[in-house]
């Protein structure tokens, strides 16, 4: 252990004694590894989901960024945390504006005054890694300057070095860690914390979204500025627009909601399922509305990464859902899935039978595809199997999709729009394998 990371150590220590003895912990089945007397392990702390995002956030930023994770991840923690840690807000306070306009000199070579027209000292927003800034370029470009916060990647480092000891711990003391395969969890982890943390790849990946989404007429992607871009600083073209969340009843009823909604899961579908490239953090204040009337897809940092064979699962999978082929669905899970120690087949087939079957009278306006997801993976981890980690990306992802069409279209059906398309991207990529035959009793 290095003495420079005692302190994180500490809180650590602090933190998972707090939880050792709460509902949380007994429901991981973390207690027989945690140091505790007898009389301590029978006590049961009532925490509330509440408290431990606050303590997450006292823990770091990368503490913060891996209860993000977690809120994706329904078969590690009971429902009420999940629910608590999906509002987990990295937002924090700005840095100095001498501190962005040192690290700007630093990363671009010259000064914020001569290389930008103007540029608001007052960042729009502020969070753990970064903050951003309204700027104009000297050629008139209206932009978007991310800065990363000073000292940030060591701090990170430090914070990675502690969790990765934490879960090797948990991982060879404890069934949970060796079900859920932490170490693993972790390694993934720290490689997309890093690749956010290097705005170049950042910028290599809002240039990927753009060629990927040329077709959408209604979806646009803000342009990097390469001659101002580098690891620590980002400079984008700037987007006029409000969030989703934002827009008032008037703009709502002049909209075609049906259209946008429409158009965005098409545009998902396809980065899941065609182009193995996902923006993988589509909630609510990440999608603006512009004036125009077209939406912008923001902050590309998260994405997903999904390859050929699983593509064609996931289609399969969300077709035999939203038919309710509940053996079909089981048959698929088992197939793409690890199967870990007391592996409960019965149970787990059980347990999607009763989750398609409960669906399938619901509304297609009240379906929603990435909810059923969510059950399914919290229904794998109770049963012994564990499920690609990027199902619970893809399940993150249309759940939040589902909550924008919402707020777009009322009476818009997200499951009818996937099997739509999914049969669309089916007959026009000649997926002979997949043929609507396979999964309907009538097209």
């Amino acid at each position: 252990m290095k003495l420079s990371h005692l302190r994180q150590y500490q809180k650590l220590a602090s933190f998972l004694y707090k939880y050792g003895t709460s509902d949380l912990v007994k429901h991981s089945g973390l207690t027989d590894a945690l140091d505790f007397e007898p009389e301590e392990k029978e006590a049961v702390l009532d925490v509330k989901p509440e408290e431990l995002v606050q303590d997450i956030k006292d823990m770091g930023p990368a503490f913060i960024k891996f209860g993000q994770l977690l809120s994706t991840r329904p078969d590690l923690l009971p429902a009420p945390f999940i629910k608590a840690l999906e509002h987990l807000q990295d937002d924090i306070e700005p840095f100095s504006y001498e501190e962005a306009e040192e690290l700007v000199r630093e990363e671009l070579g010259e000064r914020i005054s001569k290389a930008f027209h103007y540029f608001e000292e007052e960042p729009l927003a502020a969070a753990s890694l970064g903050q951003v800034h309204r700027a104009q370029l000297r050629s008139g470009v209206e932009v978007v300057v991310k800065i990363q916060r000073p000292g940030i990647r060591k701090r990170v480092m430090e914070d990675l070095e502690v969790l990765e000891t934490a879960a090797g711990f948990l991982e060879r003391n404890t069934s949970f860690g060796s079900r859920f395969e932490l170490v693993r969890l972790v390694e993934n982890f720290r490689k997309t914390l890093l690749r956010e943390l290097d705005y170049t790849k950042e910028a290599e990946y809002m240039r990927m979204l753009q060629r990927n989404l040329v077709e959408f007429d209604h979806i646009v992607v803000p342009m990097a500025v390469g001659d101002y871009t580098s690891s620590r600083v980002l400079t984008m073209e700037y987007l006029p627009g409000k969030k989703i969340t934002a827009i008032s009843g008037i703009t709502k009823t002049e909209l075609d909601g049906d259209t946008l909604a429409d158009e965005l899961f098409r545009a998902y579908l396809k980065q899941i399922v065609v182009d193995g490239f996902m923006h993988a953090d589509p909630h609510p204040g990440n999608i603006h509305l512009m004036p125009d009337g077209r939406l912008a897809l923001l902050d590309v940092g998260m994405v997903a990464f999904i390859s050929e064979s699983m593509r064609q699962k996931y289609l399969q999978l969300l077709l035999a859902l939203s038919e309710a082929k509940s053996d079909k669905v089981v048959q698929l899970l088992i197939d793409m899935s690890k199967q870990k120690e007391n592996t409960n087949v019965s149970g787990f087939r059980d347990s999607i039978s009763d989750l398609v079957q409960q669906n399938r009278n619901v509304t297609m306006q009240s379906l929603q595809t990435g909810r059923i997801l969510f059950a399914i993976i919290q229904a794998a981890g109770e049963n012994g199997y564990l499920l690609p980690v990027e199902l619970s990306l893809v399940a993150k992802a249309l759940l939040n999709l589902d909550q924008v069409s919402k707020t777009l279209a009322p009476d818009f059906a997200p499951n009818k729009a996937i099997r739509k398309h999914a049969m669309d991207i089916m007959r026009r990529h000649m997926w002979s394998e997949l043929a609507p035959e396979n999964f309907f009793d009538s097209v």
